[in-house]
């Protein structure tokens, strides 16, 4: 695994539990963190298989 790769693996689940947080708290919506978190998890995808 590359550091680019390993650099994903760690930042996606922090961008994730943030965007949940901030739902809890009810600065965000659920459309928002719905779309926060697939758009994360797709683009952490995608840029973790072109590596």
């Amino acid at each position: 695994m590359t550091d680019a790769q390993f650099g994903l693996v760690v930042s996606t689940p922090i961008i994730i539990g943030f965007s949940v947080a901030l739902n809890r708290m009810g600065i965000l919506q659920a459309y928002s963190t719905t779309i926060a978190v697939a758009a994360s998890g797709l683009v952490a995808a995608i840029l973790f298989f072109q590596q």
